[in-house]
């Protein structure tokens, strides 16, 4: 079975940090990452 391929997709990951007073949500999908900061943690909750 040497030319088995695996179809086997990841979860993005997901991660919310605060600094400075402004929060940050990471995402990582597909090897790429994206960040989206917030003035508010509820809305950066909600976007995560």
């Amino acid at each position: 079975m040497d030319n088995v391929q695996s179809n086997k997709v990841d979860p993005p990951a997901i991660e919310v940090v605060e600094a400075c007073g402004e929060w940050f949500v990471r995402v990582v999908e597909d090897g790429k990452a994206t960040t989206t900061s917030f003035e508010l943690e509820a809305f950066a909750l909600t976007f995560a």
